[in-house]
């Protein structure tokens, strides 16, 4: 076995060098017809190109084709940035239209503020609704005005359509408001076009009951219910809410105002109204006013 393989190689050795030399002497061939300049050989060297580069294109397919997988591969890199890029642009325009969204119903709140007409007597303070830290009442808002802003106890309060509550508990900068809803609320009112008189009493529902009536027989579900102003406690004609009734057939107040929606409440100024200082005086038909009688005269009169 060792004799066989020290004969290959002694073939294998003058084999390698055969080759090598025959390549040389193509390539110095092929150097010295491209190197001499005469027409022949210039005809000839073209009908050699002609003749071999046509059939060089499978040669060049690796090439293209990696120069087309490099531009291919760059092009899905830029794709990839500016799907990345256009996701950003489309997370900030989702959070700009949120934005946009809110200041539109903000907007839209304090233009209902200010179309609700009310009597020109009355004056009012715009106050924002805060976050409720929990109080004894389940139906209450806090506001961001107080004390300094002029806010007193007992004052009425109204979205951008109806009534919403009543302040109770002033601080220096916030109040709470008791919204009609609180089982503590109890609000005189009166029903058009009957004109009766009645009490709403809320009952921690979305829809306040009505109590006190004279005669039910005269109420019909769609009825203005407003206040009547009785007892001083809210100014009368404020709209509460149109009647309407219950499964069990009670009468219940559905209200004007967006609950669900509280964001700024307005606070009516109210002075109450004007104590009489001096009852006994007596305006006459002529437009003077009489002196009242002294007590003694007036027993003695009686």
């Amino acid at each position: 076995m060792a004799k066989d393989r020290t004969q290959g190689e002694d073939y294998v050795a003058p084999l390698k060098r055969l080759l090598l030399g025959v390549l040389l002497l193509c390539l110095l061939a092929i150097f010295l017809i491209w190197r001499i300049d005469s027409p022949r050989v210039e005809r000839f060297r073209a009908q050699v190109v002609d003749a071999v580069v046509p059939s060089m294109d499978w040669a060049m397919a690796p090439v293209t084709a990696s120069v087309n997988l490099l531009r291919n591969f760059q092009s899905y890199q830029r794709v990839v940035d500016q799907n990345q890029e256009l996701r950003r642009e489309l997370q900030q325009m989702k959070a700009w239209k949120e934005a946009a969204l809110q200041l539109e119903q903000e907007n839209a709140r304090l233009l209902d503020l200010n179309n609700v007409r009310l009597d020109p007597r009355l004056t009012y303070v715009t106050g924002v609704v805060l976050a409720d830290s929990g109080s004894p009442f389940r139906q209450s808002v806090l506001l961001n005005i107080g004390a300094r802003d002029g806010i007193v106890d007992g004052w009425a309060t109204m979205d951008g359509i109806g009534l919403v509550g009543r302040i109770s508990g002033v601080g220096d900068r916030s109040s709470r408001v008791i919204l009609l809803t609180d089982a503590s609320s109890r609000i005189p009112a009166i029903i058009q076009p009957s004109g009766q008189t009645a009490l709403i009493a809320g009952d921690n529902s979305m829809a306040p009951y009505i109590d006190f009536l004279e005669n039910p027989d005269q109420i019909r579900p769609g009825d203005r219910v407003v206040s009547s102003g009785d007892g001083g406690v809210f100014p009368s004609g404020l709209l509460i809410g149109r009647v309407s009734s219950d499964p069990g057939g009670r009468l219940r107040v559905r209200l004007v105002a967006d609950y669900e929606r509280l964001e700024f409440l307005r606070v009516l100024r109210n002075r109450g109204h004007e104590a009489i200082s001096n009852p006994g005086y007596i305006i006459r038909p002529d437009g003077s006013v009489a002196t009242p009688l002294p007590p003694e005269e007036a027993k003695t009169d009686g």
